[in-house]
């Protein structure tokens, strides 16, 4: 919180007019919370690196990765005053400051695969969900991926009742909340940063998380199963401070938005590559041992949460999932 109070100063500059702010470069601050080599960690030096090109070094990215500047229940604050100019934080995050649509990508398996995916993010849902933003003072400029989520534990999980009772880290969300006691788990709220601590000493049983960030934060070290239930989706949302955003040149805006229309696309190809090698890599390092569940496992997990949808449907709104459905096929039973 210090250090938010003291950025707001710093943050001050971004208040000059145009024309002061054209004697030297347009820095902009893209903060985030996992490692430099993850899907999301390499769409950020791609926007980077476009942008600066773009702009003829006009606008300057700087890049802070792995929670060096803000950790998960800092950077949205941060960015609304102005401390940092760009985030990219998961769907989770906009739950706790009242948008509570994007939880409906939390949903227990209403994602079968990427294309269906695409079909909602670049369609109107995709849209709308980003016009919900402004009024938080944020400009929504991109969908990125991190991919479908697995289970990791100390124990083989296979059914509900294997989930009895183990503490999860969950990212703050109720529909992962829910998610969790359905299946009978203490679901707790942890720092992505603090993951791994936190399974080493026990704080919590186990976790979900993507391939790439499992294998980047070293979880597979510390956990002894994984399960491939790709149960639920992790994506993020690029934000910018949209007063920063309004306040810049029309050119400079344009081509930073050509760049990260760019950034989007090699970051998305980059989740789906870096995921299979992730998978790849704690194979073959051999401290994990991989379960892959049955049809009749998965029908189990899916029945067991199959009364989330009913509950969140106030909290999420029954019509935005149903229309997520819809455009997604997920089909009866989701």
């Amino acid at each position: 919180m210090r250090k938010i109070l003291l950025a707001i100063a710093a943050a001050a500059i971004f208040a000059a007019p145009s024309a002061v702010m054209a004697q030297a470069p347009i820095v902009i601050k893209f903060s985030h919370v996992v490692a430099a080599d993850t899907p999301k960690g390499k769409g950020a030096v791609k926007f980077q690196e476009l942008a600066e090109k773009y702009t003829n070094g006009k606008v300057k990215i700087e890049v802070y990765h792995n929670s060096t500047l803000y950790k998960d229940k800092e950077e949205l604050e941060a960015l609304q005053i102005g401390a940092v100019q760009m985030l990219a934080p998961s769907n989770s995050k906009f739950g706790p400051i009242g948008i509570k649509e994007f939880e409906v990508f939390d949903l227990p398996y209403i994602i079968p695969n990427l294309a269906a995916l695409r079909k909602v993010t670049d369609g109107p849902i995709g849209q709308r969900l980003l016009k919900l933003l402004d009024s938080k003072g944020m400009t929504g400029l991109a969908y990125w991926d991190n991919g479908f989520k697995q289970m990791t534990a100390n124990k083989p999980l296979h059914v509900p009742a294997d989930y009895k009772g183990l503490k999860f880290r969950i990212q703050s969300s109720k529909v992962l909340e829910a998610q969790f006691r359905a299946l009978g788990a203490v679901p707790q709220v942890t720092a992505f940063s603090e993951v791994y601590q936190s399974l080493q000493t026990g704080v919590v049983d186990g976790q979900e998380n993507t391939a790439s960030n499992i294998y980047t934060q070293k979880m597979h070290e510390v956990q002894k199963y994984l399960m491939m239930t790709n149960h639920g989706y992790i994506g993020y949302v690029v934000v910018v401070n949209k007063k920063f955003w309004d306040g810049l040149p029309a050119d400079i805006r344009n081509e930073l938005d050509k760049a990260m229309k760019e950034a989007t696309i090699f970051a998305n190809k980059s989740s789906e590559a870096e995921n299979a090698t992730a998978l790849e890599e704690i194979k073959k390092e051999g401290k994990t041992q991989f379960i892959i569940p049955t049809a009749e496992e998965i029908a189990q997990m899916r029945k067991a949460m199959e009364p989330i949808y009913a509950d969140m449907a106030a909290r999420v709104g029954k019509s935005l999932i149903d229309e997520v459905i819809a455009t997604a096929g997920t089909g009866a039973g989701h």
